[in-house]
């Protein structure tokens, strides 16, 4: 009896590690293919030869310049930051075991964007400036929402409350400097806050590049951990999980992650909310699907963003374009959460 029960677990690890490899290959060959349509399409269609040329440093009239200059650095910051919004968002909902608990649900990504809007709306700041202070401010707006679900215990259900009410009083707030701000410097900062790839330069990659690899590698080290976080705080404890440590590290790195990716593109909405559930239907319970969440929301970005300039007649911004995917998804999961009586 005891052989056929290790040898059922034996063949179940198998089937899900071999799922899993197949779908994070899967989901590499189609990020992959859309990274090289990002380079091929535009007002000028290029052939992988002319890219390869290019990106090998040939100076070809026309094409280095679209290539090089403006369609590279669009898809390599797309690519960055639609990783970083998956990991963050795969990292808050797995670790408070809720679906809702996205970055862009809980008030992170618009403590960056109060913060960008301020700096575009009163001080008149543009470029680097609004983006370290939508830093900053993410951090800030992220370590008050943890300090205030901390209370005597941690709660995954109270945090979510309240980074919610939190994003309640920050959108007033940007409404509010929206409504007082002067007709001509309204536009950029909605066309910040819509989410969008326009006007990303190579300038805007090292930086995103270096938090990416920083943050994003702490996540995938302490994927384990963040498993067995899944399961409750008292069944970590008991396998010896420093629990308090551990969640501080996965916030801290999660919320890097989201806040820099803000700063960079504006608040790309609901990829964090995707694509740590795609994920996870994709790969099945019970897998590490930290990479495959980050990889769906590469897709996500880079897919919305092909969509959201070629599909209609009037260009959209990428953000435009994932909003109106999530929001359906949204509601379904509120019914669903309703339902069941959760928070």
């Amino acid at each position: 009896m005891i052989e056929i029960n290790n040898s059922t677990i034996i063949q179940g690890y198998n089937q899900r590690k071999f799922r899993l490899i197949s779908v994070t290959s899967i989901l590499v060959v189609l990020t992959i293919c859309l990274c090289a349509m990002m380079l091929i399409f535009g007002n000028t269609k290029y052939s992988l030869d002319v890219i390869i040329r290019v990106l090998c440093g040939e100076k070809i009239k026309g094409a280095t310049f679209a290539i090089a200059t403006l369609r590279l650095p669009r898809m390599l910051c797309g690519l960055l930051v639609g990783m970083a919004f998956g990991i963050a968002g795969n990292t808050f909902q797995t670790m408070l075991r809720n679906p809702l608990a996205s970055p862009d649900i809980i008030g992170v990504t618009s403590g960056s964007s109060v913060a960008a809007v301020f700096c575009i709306l009163v001080l008149g700041m543009s470029g680097s400036k609004v983006s370290m202070a939508a830093v900053i401010s993410g951090l800030i707006v992220a370590l008050l929402i943890y300090i205030l679900s901390n209370g005597s215990s941690f709660s995954g259900g109270r945090l979510i409350l309240i980074g919610i009410g939190i994003q309640a009083m920050l959108k007033a707030v940007i409404s509010y400097l929206l409504l007082k701000a002067t007709q001509h410097d309204v536009p950029g900062a909605m066309r910040w806050l819509s989410g969008s790839l326009n006007g990303m330069t190579m300038k805007n990659v090292p930086s995103l590049f270096i938090v990416m690899v920083i943050f994003g590698s702490i996540i995938i080290c302490l994927t384990k951990y963040l498993q067995v976080l899944e399961l409750g705080d008292e069944f970590a404890t008991t396998l010896g999980v420093k629990v308090n440590l551990v969640r501080v590290i996965l916030v801290l790195s999660a919320v890097f992650l989201i806040a820099f990716a803000t700063a960079t593109t504006g608040p790309i909405a609901f990829v964090a909310f995707l694509a740590g559930p795609i994920a996870s239907k994709l790969v099945g319970k019970g897998s590490p699907n930290v990479i495959p969440a980050a990889l769906v929301g590469a897709l996500l970005v880079l897919g919305s963003d092909m969509i959201g300039q070629f599909v209609f007649s009037t260009r959209f911004p990428v953000g435009v374009i994932t909003g109106i995917l999530g929001a359906p998804y949204m509601i379904f999961l509120l019914i669903c959460v309703n339902r069941r009586g959760e928070v």
